[in-house]
């Protein structure tokens, strides 16, 4: 009860982003200091960037192969199935949504999952932690390339446009910095682990930075006088739809394929969250102008929905996984 209390109050993360929309929407900035902010925050996804690429283990990575068919599940489900949900939203989106609003519900589906609540959510309900740490990283290591990749084909099938050559500035400023990140851990291993708490709360803040920069250049180009508060509502309201049918789904498809229920769990939480700190910067790269907050829209309500979603099923799935031990225990003792 407590875990599902705490969830429903905002953390600290949430309110410095709620902070940065409202500070980049009230407090005009001029055109000057908002390209300043823009190099810096690129400067800092490229860093980001690197050390994710340093942090990450290429023994976790080996490790995988051992869960190679639930991993796969994991990436099918993230990077096809989810965004197909988005693309079944679509007439409906779009009837009641602007056209970057119903592009930022598709950019949603193809970016890979969270890493820290995806692991501590999977751990909360009892699944298969260490299949969630491979599994999280790995789809964090797709969707460098998956992600652009795939929100230009979905886009294209629902009518947007994509400009391709967007490919190449991901591949320039997150592929390039993480498998230099890879390749510097064979000197600098022990340097990050001493130094893991410094860079994470990096990447907070280059988050909140890239949030930052895409609502001030959309203050500037006017969003907020062509997304109204009616708008916003409904778009909460797909976003909670969208996220139960894909929570529900997960289950399913696990159950589907023959999991167990600690698989199953791992495939929820790692198939039905999506990431803001891999979201934010794609976004602020892919979309450069002032169209990146409404890109990002959909992706900050997903984000905190996930969250108390997920603190609400967490503890009852531990409960179910509890008491399905104790039968077994029972059974075997009876026997």
């Amino acid at each position: 009860m407590a875990i599902r209390l705490r969830s429903l109050v905002p953390d600290s993360f949430v309110l410095m982003l709620a902070g940065a929309i409202v500070i980049a929407t009230v407090i005009p900035v001029g055109a000057g200091a908002l390209r300043i902010a823009g190099i810096i925050s690129t400067a800092a996804i490229v860093l980001l960037f690197f050390f994710h690429g340093l942090r990450l283990s290429r023994e976790a990575v080996v490790a995988g192969l051992l869960r190679w068919r639930l991993h796969l599940a994991i990436l099918g489900f993230g990077y096809l199935l989810f965004p197909l949900g988005g693309l079944a939203l679509m007439p409906l989106s779009a009837a009641w949504l602007s056209p970057m609003l119903v592009l930022g519900l598709l950019f949603l589906g193809v970016l890979p999952t969270t890493v820290q609540s995806s692991i501590a959510y999977t751990s909360i309900a009892r699944g298969n932690v260490a299949a969630a740490v491979v599994a999280a990283a790995a789809s964090n290591i797709a969707g460098v390339v998956l992600t652009p990749l795939l929100f230009a084909a979905f886009a294209e099938v629902g009518g947007g446009e994509v400009d391709l050559s967007s490919i190449v500035k991901i591949a320039t400023m997150l592929l390039l910095p993480f498998t230099l990140g890879q390749i510097a851990r064979i000197w600098l291993a022990e340097w990050i682990e001493r130094w893991r708490s410094v860079t994470a709360r990096l990447d907070r803040l280059t988050i909140v930075l890239a949030v930052y920069v895409a609502f001030a250049q959309a203050a500037q180009g006017g969003l907020w006088q062509q997304i109204g508060g009616t708008e916003l509502a409904i778009l909460g309201g797909l976003v909670i739809l969208l996220m139960l049918i894909v929570f529900a789904g997960a289950w399913g498809f696990g159950r589907a394929l023959g999991f167990d229920r600690g698989d199953r769990t791992t495939l929820l939480f790692c198939g039905g969250q999506k990431s803001l700190a891999t979201g934010a910067p794609m976004a602020r790269v892919l979309f450069p102008g002032p169209e990146a907050a409404a890109m990002l829209l959909p992706l900050i309500l997903y984000h905190q929905f996930q969250l108390i979603f997920s603190a609400f099923i967490a503890p009852r799935l531990a409960k179910n996984a509890a008491e399905a031990e104790e039968n077994v225990a029972v059974e075997a003792a009876a026997e």
